[in-house]
């Protein structure tokens, strides 16, 4: 297992390179989708396409929490833990979060 340290920046290292590829990965898809273009067209995509880093792909991509790399239970629209959204929100320390109470 990785720590978590370890996790956080490997996952950062990841949405880096997927942005870095990301517009070069779009135009090979369309290129191969686009079934007016010659055949070899489309075949030299394909191996551009796989010549590109596995790690640029967004299905590679974890939401992690930022706080502690928890890859479970993450809530996007805050990047957090259940854990440690719960652990904040007891304490008042994320705003327009409140308990609550019937």
């Amino acid at each position: 297992m990785f720590s978590t340290c370890q996790s956080i920046e490997k996952d950062k290292q990841r949405r880096q390179l997927f942005q870095s590829n990301e517009l070069k990965r779009r135009q090979y898809k369309l290129i191969i989708e686009n079934l007016a273009l010659p055949a070899e067209v489309r075949a030299q995509a394909v191996i551009l396409l796989n010549n590109l880093p596995r790690s640029s792909s967004p299905v590679r991509l974890r939401n992690r929490c930022a706080l502690t790399g928890r890859s479970r239970g993450v809530l996007r629209k805050w990047r957090m833990s259940r854990v440690r959204f719960r652990e904040l929100a007891s304490q008042g320390a994320l705003l327009g979060v409140s308990k609550s109470s019937w």
